[in-house]
């Protein structure tokens, strides 16, 4: 069993470039697959190996000056769930666009997952999605508001034009492990919302302290690997992925019609023309006979 590990921190690096092939170099040699992103602005990313070398790299990092308070979300996978290894050099480690938001000057109050069901259950507290659609649609908190984003750099537009609707309303705010939340709730804070707040650890850790027979959550929840989704317990899902349009597909949907193995689905029929589709056909028979060696093909890793 693999060891999969969700990371980020903000802090400054003023070099990062000067970060990317010690890192590299100690990923490769440790057998580490998976994607990191460095900026000025600090680290994120998500890596899978065997558990001592995910712990070196994981120490490796907290070395860097501004990053000893790194955390971390564990959980496991049966395959490797990522085709290949990239560390890469970014603007910003979430990309928001928002050149004034600083999580390291102000975020939100951060809520423990035990303590989040009293928190959303509170009528006076509003509680927002800051993910995208597609990870809204196979999962989410019971009651959450779904800003319809497609990517995150949408997220400051929805809420300029929906900000009314929530005056006078505490905020609460979640996403997968943390990262977004953290500019997130800045934003609204130089907003002008006096109360908001966001869920420590994201979803994997609720995901994983909160009993299931406790739970607000409904559904499964979007990973940007190989296991495409997560249920209680950190267990994989049931979701598979369109390797066409990169939309996750649950075992109903895979049950249509327009859906063939790694070359269309309901969401994208009818998107792409018949050379693309034959190309699609042969990534596909490539991802089949690298399932049978027990690997996954660099065909099946999902783009950030």
């Amino acid at each position: 069993m693999l060891t999969v590990a969700a990371l980020y921190h903000f802090a400054r690096i003023p070099d990062p470039q000067a970060l990317r092939g010690p890192l590299a170099r100690l990923c490769c040699g440790r057998g580490i697959k998976g994607t990191i992103l460095l900026a000025r602005e600090g680290v994120n990313g998500t890596i899978a190996g065997d558990r001592e070398a995910v712990l070196a790299v994981i120490d490796h990092l907290r070395a860097v000056p501004g990053c000893e308070g790194l955390e971390w979300k564990e959980s496991s996978a049966a395959l490797q769930p990522f085709g290949r290894l990239k560390v890469r050099i970014k603007s910003e480690i979430v990309t928001m666009g928002q050149p004034d938001v600083d999580p390291q000057a102000q975020t939100g109050h951060y809520v423990p997952a035990a303590e989040w069901n009293a928190l959303i259950d509170a009528p006076d507290v509003t509680v927002i999605d800051t993910r995208n659609d597609y990870e809204v649609a196979i999962g989410t908190f019971a009651g959450a508001i779904n800003p319809g984003t497609t990517s995150f750099r949408e997220f400051p537009d929805w809420w300029r034009a929906n900000a009314d609707r929530f005056r006078g309303k505490r905020i609460a705010m979640f996403c997968t492990g943390g990262i977004r939340c953290e500019k997130s709730t800045n934003f609204l804070l130089s907003q002008g919302v006096e109360e908001v707040f966001h869920l420590k650890g994201g979803i994997l850790k609720y995901l994983e302290e909160v009993p299931q027979s406790e739970s607000r959550w409904q559904g499964e929840c979007f990973v940007f690997d190989g296991r495409v989704s997560l249920r209680h317990g950190l267990a994989q899902g049931e979701y598979a992925l369109c390797h066409a349009c990169r939309r996750p597909l649950s075992p109903a949907d895979m049950e249509r019609p327009e859906y063939e193995p790694g070359v269309a689905c309901h969401h994208c029929a009818g998107s792409y023309s018949e050379a693309d589709r034959a190309r699609f056909r042969e990534r596909e028979r490539q991802v089949q006979l690298a399932r049978e060696r027990g690997a996954l093909h660099i065909g099946q890793t999902i783009p950030r």
